[in-house]
């Protein structure tokens, strides 16, 4: 059911964000915007319509979110594969856009899938309701931003420079920004487009976003860089304190199983409806790539 499901997410968000650049035409800048958000395993989309169908949000509303977080996430890997950032030449097996294009290609690509995921989050077709769209894109800001993503991202940096390893306590502070906070935000749009309850999903989705980041550290040890799709032991050469470094692999792998059933013991309100919310927990912390 999940791998099937997960599927279905990746074609109809592929196939949405075909239809939302298909006016944009063939510049160099929208090549590299369609070349960066294209594949992947469109997680954070399939976690958005995964929570629409569990609150019944019509899948013709809940695509433009699915679509908005792809196009923030496709925004941040360009950014973070730059040579200022993590300056990586590979990404899901391939070049990375300032690699294949350039370095204001990237950049200028990047921008746009950023404003192009606000963009979708706030179309008319998103949700009848104006207050629906203003309060998703009010949050993905938040969560995309200096209080979010961006915040781990700035913190991850400071951290290369920084006298001492950061703690455990800092790690995963910098993490719920930099992985946790946008997966959050995917898994709680279906709650608030039907203007539910968010709780439940935001206790699943803090468990499942550390979980990540913890298998994440675990593929930079264990990974084969052919199914990963990008250089591997990066954090290691450069000294940078991982869950790994500080828990041990083995102790890490216990924290991101501990974590996993904390995210499928918060679903129970759902009761079966959300087995496909487990299955995925349990495959981000199975997954070789």
């Amino acid at each position: 059911m999940f791998e099937f499901r997960l599927k279905n997410a990746a074609d109809q968000v592929e196939t949405h964000l075909t239809h939302v650049m298909a006016s944009m035409g063939q510049l160099p800048v929208v090549d590299a915007m369609r070349y960066a958000s294209a594949g992947g395993k469109r997680l954070r989309a399939f976690l958005v319509l995964e929570s629409a169908r569990l609150h019944d949000v019509p899948p013709d509303q809940a695509i433009w979110p699915a679509t908005a977080i792809e196009a923030i996430h496709a925004y941040s890997l360009v950014h973070d594969d730059l040579p200022c950032m993590d300056d990586d030449a590979l990404r899901r097996g391939l070049p990375t856009v300032h690699v294949k294009w350039d370095e204001c290609t990237a950049v200028l690509a990047g921008d746009a899938l950023h404003t192009l995921g606000f963009e979708c989050v706030s179309h008319p077709d998103c949700h009848q309701d104006p207050a629906v769209r203003a309060d998703l894109t009010l949050t993905l800001a938040r969560a995309a931003g200096a209080q979010g993503m961006v915040l781990g991202q700035a913190l991850d940096i400071a951290a290369e420079t920084a006298g001492a390893p950061l703690t455990l306590s800092e790690i995963t502070r910098l993490q719920a920004g930099k992985t946790g906070a946008l997966f959050t935000w995917s898994a709680t749009v279906g709650a608030v487009m039907a203007r539910a309850d968010t709780d439940p999903l935001q206790r699943y989705a803090k468990s499942l976003g550390l979980a990540f980041q913890i298998a994440d550290d675990i593929l930079d040890i264990e990974g084969d860089t052919q199914k990963v799709g990008k250089a591997l032991g990066k954090d290691a050469d450069a000294g940078k304190a991982t869950f790994v470094s500080l828990l041990g692999l083995q102790g890490a792998k216990t924290r991101a199983r501990a974590l996993i059933d904390d995210a499928c013991d918060a679903l129970t309100p759902y009761g079966e409806h959300a087995d496909a919310l487990r299955e995925a927990a349990r495959f981000v912390i199975s997954r070789d790539s």
